[in-house]
């Protein structure tokens, strides 16, 4: 069995008794691909026995003596707890026992671990969360950085559209993926510095890069990839998190406001049931932490047993589609000097 994926299973807000029926549906659905389950193996085993058949010759259980804390600060987790699941499921892909590893925990404590463990590719300066995004073309958008650096040089937009190519290749099947950078306007003129020589340097690369776009372009699928630096990432993500969250809160109060409504939402199940499934955000779940000698996949923390699936079925693309060596070969080819910060 060539494709390992290591998994936290002690991570998240729910901890085993997602990641562990998860892990089993995975393999269900997914012939040739072994797991390492790391955390309390007493634990990992008693929920195992619940399940009514285990293959276990595709399984490895492995102990972890400790668990990184939702809220632990990063540093704590990286100096004080070096047998955390966390820390051991990364160390598996380090040793290349695994392809890949997946992890619903602490996302600073992920980051923090995973760039100390694995270091970055040559190239990267440095690591992005990215993530796919719905969209009105009925596929995904690739953003990022989504919150892993607030501040960035232009040259780090760079590196960003790169590993987003590379990511909507692997993960997507998408052929020359196209490149924006998000900005406040399409205008040439518009945004701050960093932006506007980010934007230079990505129109000088070999990308397909269609220039600035504005956060509607997100959902409207205008470019495969969309670049931007953690700050505005990480709020444009939470705002649609919000957003979205607020509109479904609205059909059920509209649809349950009285007998007569409930009636017409009796009538439009079928309809409201397929908007649900198109706009589930479970479908999407699992955010790549690129730029990493390694495949980390960050799953959402709140993440049900079908969500954490996803995430699995991610990383598992992205470790057969070979992530890490379009990435390594796509640097010099289309980004030529002016990738690093040293240069």
């Amino acid at each position: 069995m060539s494709l390992r994926i290591a998994i936290d299973c002690m991570g998240g807000d729910h901890g085993l008794t997602v990641t562990v029926p998860a892990s089993l549906s995975f393999l269900g659905h997914t012939p040739g691909v072994g797991l390492i389950l790391v955390g309390l193996s007493d634990q990992i085993e008693a929920e195992l026995s619940k399940a009514s058949f285990v293959d276990r010759s595709r399984i490895e259980v492995r102990h972890a003596a400790e668990v990184v804390g939702m809220d632990e600060p990063p540093a704590s987790a990286l100096r004080g707890k070096r047998q955390s699941s966390m820390r051991l499921a990364v160390e598996s892909v380090k040793s290349g026992e695994a392809q890949a590893c997946v992890s619903a925990g602490n996302t600073g404590a992920l980051m923090a671990i995973s760039r100390f463990v694995l270091k970055m590719l040559d190239g990267i300066d440095r690591p992005a969360i990215a993530a796919p995004i719905p969209n009105q073309k009925g596929g995904v958008t690739t953003v990022l950085d989504l919150g892993a650096n607030v501040d960035c040089e232009p040259q780090h937009f760079l590196q960003f559209a790169i590993m987003g190519v590379a990511l909507a290749e692997a993960i997507e099947g998408k052929a020359n993926p196209t490149v924006g950078l998000l900005n406040i306007g399409e205008e040439v003129i518009k945004g701050n510095d960093a932006v506007k020589q980010a934007a230079e340097l990505l129109r000088a690369s070999t990308l397909d890069f269609r220039g600035n776009v504005e956060g509607n372009d997100i959902y409207e699928g205008t470019t495969d990839v969309v670049v931007c630096d953690g700050f505005v990432g990480n709020v444009a993500l939470k705002t649609s998190e919000g957003l979205a969250r607020m509109i479904g809160g609205f059909i059920r109060e509209e649809y349950s406001r009285n007998w007569f409504t409930r009636l017409a939402g009796l009538v439009s199940l079928q309809v409201l049931n397929r908007l649900k499934g198109r706009l589930d955000h479970r479908r999407y779940n699992g955010a790549s932490l690129v730029g990493l000698r390694g495949i980390v996949i960050k799953s959402h923390g709140s993440a049900d047993a079908m969500a954490f699936e996803q995430a699995l079925r991610r990383a598992h693309e992205a470790a057969r589609n070979g992530l890490l060596d379009r990435i390594a070969k796509a640097l010099p080819r289309l980004s030529g000097e002016a990738v690093r910060a040293d240069t």
